[in-house]
């Protein structure tokens, strides 16, 4: 191994990546993105590689960075992987277009939120012209309604949204579920919580009726 090749541990490595050390591990144990081993056995990574792998090595002179934005529903599905597995599919796709990636977000989060702290921190890179694309794996991972809002929001920032799958896989179908049943639930909760409120009104107004034919 020449000398004069910079290797850094995995920790620096997963940061510049914008993943989690665990993940590193499980895409050198899965031949993903293979580690090699420094004398004490002890995984670690070439710069350069780590650097193409997000596309710093293909930096265009004058062009702003791109991010990458990802998401994922529920704490089951983060715990599961999901969150890693798109985001390592996003990166790639945007190495193998040799995109510059300067900033990753991922979150967990539902689509119908739009109080996402890591979502409102990708539209502030928009507002202060940071960056000139976001890359997304579908659609829906921006927001699950009014995506046509959202992309002409981006659009009038001059910042383009691209997205790496048209079709949501089946796998998504219980996440779908999920969103709709939270709306059913808030609407639930404010149609009761309005009756409520009108009912201890209403109690209000005869106790105090009550009070007035006592007296």
């Amino acid at each position: 191994m020449p000398s004069s090749e910079e290797l850094i541990n995995i920790t620096k490595a997963a940061k510049m990546l914008g993943v989690s050390v665990k993940t590193l591990q499980r895409w050198d144990n899965d031949g993903t993105f293979k580690a090699q081993r420094s004398p004490t056995n002890r995984r670690v990574y070439k710069r350069s590689e780590v650097e193409a792998r997000i596309g710093v090595s293909v930096t265009h002179k004058g062009s702003l960075p791109i991010a990458v934005y990802c998401r994922v529903s529920s704490q089951r599905q983060k715990d599961n992987g999901d969150l890693d597995r798109q985001q390592a599919r996003v990166i790639s796709h945007c190495t193998k277009h040799k995109y510059e990636i300067k900033y990753v977000f991922a979150e967990m989060g539902s689509g119908m939120n739009d109080k996402r702290t890591r979502l409102n921190r990708l539209l502030k890179l928009a507002i202060d012209k940071q960056i000139s694309k976001v890359v997304i794996e579908y659609k829906d991972r921006l927001t699950r309604f009014n995506f046509n809002l959202f992309e002409m929001f981006f659009k009038s920032h001059g910042v383009e949204v691209e997205w790496v799958e048209e079709s949501l896989p089946k796998t998504y179908e219980d996440e779908l579920v999920e969103d709709l049943i939270s709306i059913m639930s808030s609407f639930s909760a404010k149609i009761y919580g309005r009756r409520s409120a009108q009912r201890r009104k209403r109690d209000a107004a005869s106790r105090e009726t009550s009070n007035k034919e006592d007296s």
